[in-house]
């Protein structure tokens, strides 16, 4: 192994299904989804339906992915007294520069709107990290340097994120994205905010360990027109599993962004006919976008979440877990993770 594990501590979930961890990750265990109709209509004057995230008032924009992440972080931050958050880097996760419609201001505004949500000022290395649906890994790549020198006990990760504006809308819409009654071939979008307290693993029974991370580029990305190998996701499940010391066979299941189309389920079969050498009688594949839609930049929440509530609760395939994400314009993340068994 070449770099540090790193553990999960606190988790925070804020989606269309739950507000909280537990009620989410309970949510995408009994496969209950809530879609409902949103105040766009696509092009075949139907309404477009999407997972949205209901809060004690109609907020919208910077000021909703503020109140959700505030949320997310405080559930995460549960057992951490209030005077010591102020100690903690965040690291806030949005969307990345490529998202067609990207919302204004989540570069130097929502980070501001967040700690005012909060009433709290993070310490001078938080940082915000503008990488979609791969945002998560990078960021917990970052926290383990940011970790790594022993100065720091605790890095804060969040993602906050929203397809739910006309100007993303209509533009998926145009591509053929959307799922609706005319395509089937499209994801539903959602928004919803996560958060994770990440730091040295502790030992204790139950801990989720994040024990390798890599990062590629695929050149056959969804717009490229190039034939897909899934050499791009297959070189980050490799970098990641180099680091961990394992091989392919001895994971025990995988969780995935995937929220519906196509083009992902495809890759990631792809990735394991390239890397799997010896036959599993089983090695099963989550999706919990699948409950929640396409949330962006809170993907990787919902992936990491999802793998220590399983483990946890005792519901997962095993505990040794690939997590992988993309990116449509080619990123491609994964990670290793590694639940704590008791002795």
């Amino acid at each position: 192994m070449s770099a540090m594990p790193i553990a999960i501590h606190g988790t925070g979930l804020v989606t269309s299904v739950g507000l909280t961890a537990a009620g989410s990750c309970a949510a995408f265990r009994a496969k209950i989804s809530n879609p409902t109709e949103t105040r766009f209509i696509d092009s075949g004057g139907e309404w477009i339906m999407a997972h949205q995230v209901v809060l004690e008032q109609p907020w919208r924009g910077l000021t909703k992915l503020a109140k959700m992440a505030a949320l997310a972080i405080e559930e995460a931050l549960h057992d951490v007294p209030k005077a010591e958050w102020n100690t903690l880097p965040l690291l806030l996760c949005v969307a990345e520069a490529e998202r067609p419609g990207r919302m204004a201001g989540l570069d130097d505004q929502l980070f501001a709107l967040v700690q005012k949500e909060l009433g709290v000022s993070f310490a001078p290395l938080s940082a915000v990290v503008p990488h979609g649906r791969v945002a998560v890994a990078v960021a917990m790549a970052q926290a383990r340097t940011l970790l790594s020198d022993g100065k720091l006990k605790r890095v804060l990760l969040a993602a906050t994120d929203s397809l739910l504006s006309w100007p993303t809308l209509s533009q998926y819409e145009s591509q053929e994205r959307l799922l609706t009654n005319r395509n089937s071939n499209g994801f539903m979008p959602g928004e919803g905010a996560g958060a994770l307290l990440v730091g040295a693993p502790a030992g204790q029974a139950g801990e989720l360990t994040c024990t390798g991370v890599g990062f590629a580029k695929e050149r056959a990305h969804l717009d490229s027109g190039e034939p897909l190998r899934g050499d791009g996701l297959s070189q980050a499940i490799r970098l990641s599993l180099e680091e961990a010391g394992w091989q392919m066979q001895d994971l025990d299941f995988r969780i995935t962004d995937i929220s519906g189309e196509q083009y992902y389920f495809k890759e990631a079969a792809l990735a394991l006919s390239r890397i799997l050498r010896v036959r599993k009688a089983e090695f099963d594949i989550w999706h919990p976008s699948e409950c929640t839609g396409e949330t962006g930049a809170v993907a990787g929440m919902l992936v990491l979440v999802t793998a220590q509530v399983a483990g946890r609760k005792g519901f997962g395939a095993g505990p040794r877990v690939l997590a992988h994400m993309a990116n449509d314009a080619g990123q491609r993340s994964a990670m290793t993770l590694l639940q704590k068994v008791a002795a």
